[in-house]
């Protein structure tokens, strides 16, 4: 063979090699490439409450570092059940959810059936939010505080009302804890959403409620509800005179709702890790936190391992509380 035909098969074997040496890198930034479409971000109840304030914070910052827009979808229906369901079944790659302590921790414990498993079927990303719940109550109702508002509740044995979200929701749980602990019986008048109950309660067709504090924080400061306790461990900034449940007689009263972020189960693995890596940047940036503050909303941030754990916990938490109010889905 001549030396110009060896030349040329050298150079056509170190042209492949080099092909071949590009595989791996193309591969890897194939990978990087996620999300190539933007990703929806499924909030399994209706428009107005804490949820969606949530939501569209995370939302707009996790849009600037994870390479496409991140649009907020309101899916209310069954308790979050509907929203959850169609994530679980997803098989887009970018279709996400934002977990809260109904869909996660209360209603596997009062559906007989339900049609996903929030263990099995997600893949925990980080925990974005703890909210903050607040006891109010209409003007017109003339009470001040909790003190008054147990001496009002047990003169009217179901006289009252208050409203929620629905069964099963965090309001739910709030407002059956505090008359778990008050031995008061006030009727429980279920919505689809915070939204629609709270058009209700502003109305006074509702006499009370608890609700996270973003959405309610405006009407507080108005004039149009009256918040007579909170269900935090301490005072909250936002509202210095109110006083804690705990403080008005009730010692470790606590309450807060929460809400993180969850992506099906069965997504590849690399994706999951950039949605969690990022996602965790974006709710402990300054802008999220200080966003939330001014809502009254603590920003967490945790790894997705710390969120799983806690998701347990909370199970375990509520799981003789709900059997001992026997909070029971709609139409059961």
């Amino acid at each position: 063979m001549n030396q110009p035909s060896i030349n040329r098969r050298r150079l056509l074997l170190q042209g492949g090699a080099a092909s071949l040496a590009t595989v791996p890198a193309f591969g890897a930034w194939a990978q990087q490439a996620w999300p190539t479409k933007p990703l929806r971000l499924v909030v399994p109840f209706a428009p107005g409450g804490s949820s969606e304030i949530v939501a569209r914070a995370v939302a707009g910052e996790l849009a600037k570092t994870i390479g496409q827009n991140v649009y907020v979808d309101n899916k209310p229906g069954a308790a979050g059940n509907i929203a959850m369901q169609e994530v679980a079944n997803s098989t887009d790659e970018h279709t996400l959810i934002l977990g809260h302590i109904g869909t996660l921790a209360v209603n596997p414990f009062i559906f007989p059936k339900l049609p996903y498993d929030p263990l099995k079927d997600f893949a925990p990303i980080t925990l974005v939010s703890k909210v903050p719940s607040l006891y109010v109550v209409h003007p017109d109702v003339p009470v001040k505080n909790i003190k008054e508002w147990v001496a009002y509740a047990k003169a009217r044995p179901g006289q009252l009302n208050y409203g929620t979200a629905g069964n099963g929701s965090a309001g739910h749980l709030a407002f059956e804890y505090l008359k778990m602990v008050s031995e008061t019986f006030v009727l429980h008048v279920p919505y689809r959403g915070t939204g629609p109950m709270l058009t209700d309660l502003l109305a006074g067709r509702l006499q009370a409620a608890s609700v996270g504090a973003p959405a309610l924080l405006q009407f507080i400061k108005a004039g149009k509800l009256r918040c007579i306790g909170t269900g935090t461990a301490q005072r909250l900034p936002a509202l210095p005179d109110v006083p804690t449940v705990a403080e008005q007689g009730y010692k470790g009263f606590e309450m807060t709702q929460w809400y993180g972020l969850l992506a099906p189960s069965h997504w590849p693995r690399p994706n999951i890790l950039k949605l969690e890596a990022e996602s965790i940047k974006a709710t402990r940036s300054t802008l999220i936190s200080e966003k939330l503050a001014q809502e009254t909303a603590l920003a967490v941030g945790n790894s997705a391992a710390e969120f799983g754990v806690f998701i347990r916990a909370e199970q375990a938490r509520w799981k003789p509380v709900i059997a001992r109010a026997e909070i029971k889905p709609d139409g059961a």
